[in-house]
């Protein structure tokens, strides 16, 4: 697959380059959307405990 035939993540139509990697700033923007929302997760250990245990 070269860079030209590629898709955009969101919604999988062909991507333009002034959004790149996405086809256009709506699609940009339900992206960022997502990681505010917490939608998307890194691997890796938890930064923070969210049941703190008391002594």
């Amino acid at each position: 697959m070269t860079k030209s035939e590629r898709k955009c993540p969101i919604c999988r139509k062909p991507r333009k380059t002034e959004f790149t990697p996405f086809c256009s700033k709506r699609c940009r923007d339900r992206d960022l959307l997502k990681w505010l929302d917490d939608g998307y997760a890194l691997p890796g250990p938890p930064s923070f405990d969210d049941n703190p245990q008391e002594d």
